[in-house]
């Protein structure tokens, strides 16, 4: 069996960050908690017409909020860009329950919207920081 290669330390200081030192320790003990969610991408669809569609918008925005309320979306980021990438969000829920509750979308049942989902892992309790 061949030896990993050892990579060069990565030169963060050169781009202006400074980085805490995680430890092994550190990385077992916050892997342990990993847990698994569903991470839903938009796009936009094919009857995506703005500004036709802004009241379908508005309600697919009013019924993430009440999904985040309720803990099973905590976690919505709508795109901030011209291109057909809408946005994203994590699911609290396995895959085919957030198809589902996705299924049930305003924008998705109109085509305004279409979303793929996938299982993915993370950990409990991180989330996006206040301001920038």
């Amino acid at each position: 069996m061949s030896a990993v290669p050892s990579l060069p330390p990565a030169d963060d200081a050169s781009i202006g960050l400074e980085l805490p030192t995680i430890t092994d320790e550190f990385m077992k003990a916050r892997l342990s908690t990993i847990d698994t969610y569903t991470v839903a991408i938009l796009r936009k669809g094919p009857n995506y017409r703005r500004p036709d569609v802004d009241p379908i918008i508005w309600e697919h925005g009013r019924r993430n909020m009440a999904l985040g309320q309720a803990g099973l979306l905590p976690i919505v980021c709508p795109s901030a860009d011209e291109t057909d990438f809408a946005g994203v969000g994590i699911l609290t829920v396995p895959v085919a329950r957030a198809t589902e509750i996705l299924g049930e979308d305003p924008a998705i049942k109109r085509g305004v919207l279409t979303v793929e989902l996938h299982q993915i892992r993370g950990f409990p309790g991180a989330g996006l920081p206040a301001g920038n």
